[in-house]
């Protein structure tokens, strides 16, 4: 029996192509609930509702130079729930070792790339750790498949969702049909240009000043200097470290945004970085003189268009940190400069660009290019709006989300912003062989947010939650 297969899309290869003993591309999230979740009931929703996504189902193989994705002839989801106990007193640091533990872990490449473990009799309640390659989707699309699987409602029925299909060009697609939709494809591109033309007579002029911008978004990314040697940038032996902080209270962010005539997005970023400033004093460390860079994901695809087709659909950009920097208005306006250019740049796209044009090249060519885009920057840091209000899955709610997307080549740090019910999760990931404490540093992130605080909000109350602002498209 031949099984149906789709070719994999370039992108998404050269994200499968990254898997490194040092870094494995996975998609890590912890999930806490407030109660037990019934297994069957899980196992339920799961099936109604995660595996209508076809890649959840599906394996990936390599025929030659080509990879595809494949029906699993042997698919079974309990091959992919694993129940689990932590030892002794079950408390968030065993949670933590636990998950560092399987974010070293690389997925079994046998069998479609997600796992699932159910951690019993967590603080009163249960918790999951799930496990999904990056090659799949990329980290915004695959947190709203999983909040695809929650309610607002502790008790609402589990319905299942209108079955979906991942389109993509298919195998049995004759040369004819292909050259035809080509010939479709360049017909309403070029129609769309003569009404460009009859619309603004300069619009040819708009075009090529347009194409030089990318192209200069191009040589900016490839003269960028190197990361200076710092803790951050260290050899990496594999062995991942996770943390997570006390949430902080969203209205309070919100209200320091107000008052620096910013984004909540600057504030948190300018939080990250006081600290690592707050750190590398701790350590007596140096402070780079012009700062560290993060690469950041940058969310191409629209926040309201359903994830109907998974994939990735993001570029990253370089955000410089001004870790050298003491006062914490002057690092949040640093910051807020350094972003507002940056959402005037085509540097995401131009990322974008590159990782689908080292898809469809030689693995050998990715590689090198990939060595020398991580050493461009120390860490990775995701931000991504979750939902306004809490949420239930399977009638347990949610009490506290956390996630990290992987890191790649050289980088052994990863950071994560995830906003939830009036909240914002930090967390933060950390190769062993890297010197930095992850809980020191989840420890600085507090004392970075009050410094900053204090110094805007002396003499206020805390801000009254509210529903949280629109968050940035950074993924």
């Amino acid at each position: 029996m031949k099984l149906d297969r789709t070719p994999m899309s370039a992108v998404d290869r050269s994200w499968l192509r990254m898997e490194s003993v040092e870094n494995p591309m996975m998609i890590s999230v912890v999930l806490a609930f407030d109660q037990a979740i019934p297994i069957p009931r899980l196992k339920r929703v799961l099936s109604e509702r995660f595996l209508t996504f076809r890649r959840f189902r599906q394996r990936v193989v390599q025929d030659g130079d080509r990879v595809y994705w494949q029906d699993d002839p042997l698919f079974d989801l309990d091959n992919h729930i694993h129940l689990v106990a932590l030892p002794g007193k079950g408390d968030q640091s065993a949670l933590q070792t636990m998950a560092s533990d399987l974010n070293s872990t690389p997925l079994d490449f046998n069998r479609p790339l997600w796992q699932i473990h159910y951690v019993e009799d967590y603080q009163g309640g249960c918790a999951l750790l799930v496990r999904i390659h990056h090659c799949i989707a990329d980290g915004i699309s695959l947190v709203r498949v999983l909040l695809s699987l929650t309610d607002t409602q502790p008790d609402s029925r589990v319905l299942a969702l209108a079955p979906r299909a991942n389109k993509g060009p298919s195998h049995k697609a004759t040369f004819r049909q292909r050259l035809r939709k080509a010939g479709e494809t360049a017909h309403h591109q070029l129609s769309l240009l003569r009404a460009s033309i009859r619309d603004d007579i300069r619009y040819p002029f708009k075009l090529v000043g347009t194409a030089g911008k990318v192209g200069m978004e191009f040589l900016k990314l490839g003269l960028a200097p190197v990361e200076p040697r710092t803790v951050m940038t260290r050899p990496l032996s594999g062995r991942k470290r996770v943390a997570w902080a006390e949430p902080l209270d969203l209205a309070e962010v919100k209200a320091c945004a107000n008052a620096l005539g910013g984004t909540i997005n600057d504030v948190l970023l300018a939080t990250a970085t006081g600290a690592w400033h707050h750190y590398f004093k701790s350590l007596n460390e140096p402070l780079p003189d012009c700062g560290i860079r993060v690469a950041v994901p940058f969310n191409l695809r629209p926040l309201d268009q359903p994830i109907d087709i998974l994939g990735n659909q993001f570029g990253l950009v370089l955000v410089c940190l001004p870790v050298d920097v003491s006062c914490p208005v002057m690092r949040f306006r640093q910051i807020q400069e350094h972003m507002n250019r940056l959402k005037r740049s085509y540097q995401a796209q131009v990322t974008y660009s590159l990782l689908d044009l080292f898809g469809r090249g030689p693995d050998i060519l990715e590689r090198r290019a990939l060595k020398l885009l991580s050493h461009k920057a120390s860490a990775v840091l995701t931000n991504v709006p979750g939902p306004k209000e809490p949420v239930y899955l399977a009638g347990a709610k949610l009490t506290q989300p956390m996630f990290w997307v992987p890191q790649t080549g050289d980088i052994g740090i990863g950071m994560s912003i995830f906003s939830y019910a009036g909240t914002v999760q930090f967390g933060i990931t950390i190769d062993k062989n890297i010197g930095a404490e992850p809980e020191a540093v989840m420890e600085h992130f507090h004392q970075s947010f009050n410094e900053l605080r204090n110094r805007l909000l002396p003499h206020t109350r805390p801000a009254p939650k509210t529903a949280p602002a629109e968050m940035s498209e950074l993924a």
